[in-house]
């Protein structure tokens, strides 16, 4: 396990599928801004990509978010879009919603950049969220992202067009926690 401060990043085991299921992918509106994808049921057993490792993937390093303090599973971390060639890659998240606002999400994108620049010797780390997303922005910003770029009405989530928000951080801007 990648241990940060109040949170770690483990694998995903068959017991999480369920509780992500049901608290992070069946809800509709949160899954339509958290993934570029249309929203789609999933059916119970299914091997859907979104829950299921393939550890043979060499592209996505999908991890299960869990509280140290007593081990409770609080959402998802992925390092995806891995380029070996130009040394980068992109930062997902997921917090299931009672995990939201308490800080975890900062937590968890502070390992990721450990697990990218550290562990996987990559060079640069990039996230893109919507505008609206303030937890995201605020958990990417705390870390040392800076904001790049906006895409002006790039993402459609439920019935409308957002901006996102493209922010980057490369490995010798990187401040890790002494911690």
């Amino acid at each position: 396990m990648l241990r940060g401060k109040v949170v770690g990043l483990r694998a995903r085991y068959e017991d999480d599928i369920p509780i992500l299921r049901a608290e992070l992918y069946d809800d509709v509106a949160g899954s339509a801004r958290a993934d570029s994808r249309p929203w789609r049921p999933i059916t119970p057993g299914s091997e859907d990509s979104r829950l299921v490792v393939d550890d043979k993937e060499e592209g996505r390093v999908p991890f299960s978010v869990v509280e140290l303090a007593g081990g409770t599973l609080i959402g998802t971390a992925t390092l995806w879009g891995i380029d070996n060639h130009n040394r980068s890659a992109h930062i997902g998240l997921g917090l299931l919603p009672a995990s939201r606002g308490k800080g975890y999400g900062t937590a968890a994108v502070a390992v990721l950049c450990h697990y990218g620049f550290v562990v996987r010797g990559l060079h640069r780390l990039q996230i893109e969220t919507v505008s609206d997303n303030t937890g995201m922005l605020r958990a990417a910003e705390c870390n040392g992202f800076v904001r790049e770029g906006v895409l002006r009405s790039a993402a459609w989530v439920m019935g409308e067009f957002l901006d996102e928000v493209l922010l980057g951080l490369l490995a010798e801007d990187w401040k890790p926690d002494p911690a």
